[in-house]
């Protein structure tokens, strides 16, 4: 039997997607704290009576996090035991977190993890490229110029690189993603993990962004993207498309891009089509500059 040491905050990893992807160590530790912090109590109520867990639950989140940790570390000291969890997966990984952490650590209230699911591992451990060293770069930035710029930084990195997107963004990303990471660039859509309808493509990221804007219905859920590292052979295909953009801007100055794409693919070889993707990605770039 698993007992929940009094005087202590524990942060607790839910399911990402399906209900039964939860510890046994983590439903025993939620039963016998005396209160529980979520995200969205909303979200969580569901979750915890799935699993006839009727604790006291609490909201902590970005908005009130600042203002409610020394409350929720005044708790833990006079009353007992408390949780943290998140509306999914292990808390503070892209999630709030951390400042009530910081605060508990302070006042020597012992934090401890109870470790589970996670978007981040599960993903990876299925993506099919390499794990040994990556970077996690949580979500990118909501405007455009700031995700561009966001997103330059990581183009170079030898490792592969994780980040996480939302529905409402995911095509705008790709788009980003294939201006600075390449057409060509190897990577990993995993999206609505554990749940009924998840998705996992390995593919160009020129693919994975065609497939969403063909199909709507994988537009939607929640997506973790996986970027391949750039390599020797990543770098010649990066300057491949330095050299072909320099020839799409040079012939759209003249051309219309219709044009401008038949001219570019008897000078090179490459498909027109790929070409007038990239074109119509050129001129976008453009008119937001």
């Amino acid at each position: 039997m698993v007992v929940a040491a009094e005087h202590t905050l524990y942060i607790v990893a839910t399911p990402i997607g399906n209900r039964d992807d939860v510890t046994l160590r983590a439903i025993e530790t939620l039963k016998r704290c005396k209160r529980i912090y979520a995200e969205d109590t909303r979200h969580s109520k569901p979750l915890l009576q799935h699993h006839g867990i009727s604790v006291p639950l609490m909201p902590l989140h970005e908005h009130n996090e600042t203002i409610a940790a020394e409350a929720v570390a005044d708790f833990i000291e006079s009353t007992g035991s408390a949780a943290l969890i998140s509306d999914a997966g292990t808390p503070l990984i892209s999630d709030p977190g951390y400042r009530l952490v910081r605060v508990c650590q302070a006042r020597g209230i012992r934090v401890s993890p109870v470790p589970g699911a996670s978007a981040l591992t599960a993903a990876i451990c299925a993506a099919g490229l390499p794990t040994d060293r990556f970077i996690f770069a949580g979500f990118p930035p909501a405007k455009t110029n700031a995700r561009q710029k966001w997103l330059a930084t990581l183009e170079a990195s030898g490792y592969t690189v994780v980040l996480y997107e939302s529905p409402h963004r995911i095509t705008a990303t790709l788009q980003d993603i294939q201006q600075s990471f390449g057409a060509g660039r190897e990577m990993t859509m995993a999206r609505e993990l554990t749940k009924r309808f998840e998705t996992i493509v390995r593919a160009s990221v020129s693919d994975v962004s065609e497939l969403l804007q063909r199909d709507s219905q994988q537009q939607r859920g929640e997506f973790v993207l996986i970027l391949s590292g750039k390599t020797d052979e990543v770098s010649a295909a990066s300057e491949m498309q330095l050299n072909q953009e320099k020839l799409m801007s040079t012939l759209l100055t003249y051309l219309p891009l219709k044009s401008a794409a038949k001219c570019a693919s008897e000078i090179t070889g490459q498909p027109r089509k790929d070409l007038y993707n990239f074109g119509l990605l050129l001129q976008k770039k453009h008119k937001l500059d």
